[in-house]
Parts: structure tokens; C-alpha cells; sequence
């Protein structure tokens, strides 16, 4: 038997410590971005779907398509699959980009 408890493209999440809205929260296999502020020890929305902007690490070159990852200790995303699995490139991001649209979910 199962019990429909919320649509799915935000989560409920306990911050361990403070999240700002828009940081990227690592969920071990898969990744969230805050909804909006959460304050540690609270509970707030993270959005596991959608596409969103996010750093990318200086001079890496992405293909639209990309399998790309999140590197929490850098918070930028990645090309390495040992980083936590963030979703693919919607977009190319050049070399001199900052930023990389990934679609997660």
C-alpha cells in the first residue's frame, strides 16, 4: 500500500547547518537546491527537479548533454563521476564561463 505525501520536486530537509536560498545541498547520490533560507536545525524545502545555474569549476568545457557532478567541498560543478551525481548540462558552458545550467532531478 502507498500514501501520496507531496508532489516531489521539493523535498522536506533538516539543515544540519545554516542553508542560504540557492546553495546546492549534497544528498549523498543526488543533489537539492534550497528553496529558500533554512536555519540549522530546521526544516526546509529543497528542489530536487528543475534547471538551475550552478558554479562550475574554472576552464572546464561542458557539452550540452554532459553528465556533470557536484563537488561539495568546492560547491562547483564537475566532469568527475566520483563527485556526487548532479544531473546534465542543458546548455554548453565554455572554458571562460562561470556557471553551467544542469537540470536535476
Amino acid at each position: 500500500m502507498a500514501k501520496y505525501i507531496q508532489k516531489g520536486n521539493t523535498i522536506d530537509y533538516t539543515a544540519t547547518a545554516a542553508i542560504a536560498a540557492g546553495d546546492v545541498v549534497s544528498l549523498g547520490s543526488r543533489i537539492g537546491v534550497a528553496a529558500g533560507d533554512i536555519p540549522a536545525g530546521a526544516v526546509g524545502a529543497l528542489s530536487v527537479e528543475g534547471v538551475f545555474e550552478i558554479d562550475k569549476t574554472a576552464s572546464l568545457v561542458i557539452a550540452v548533454g554532459d553528465a556533470v557532478y557536484f563537488n561539495a567541498a568546492s560547491k562547483k560543478v564537475t566532469k568527475t563521476n566520483s563527485d556526487v551525481p548532479a544531473g546534465w548540462a542543458v546548455a554548453a558552458a565554455t572554458a571562460a564561463d562561470t556557471v553551467v545550467r544542469v537540470k536535476i532531478g
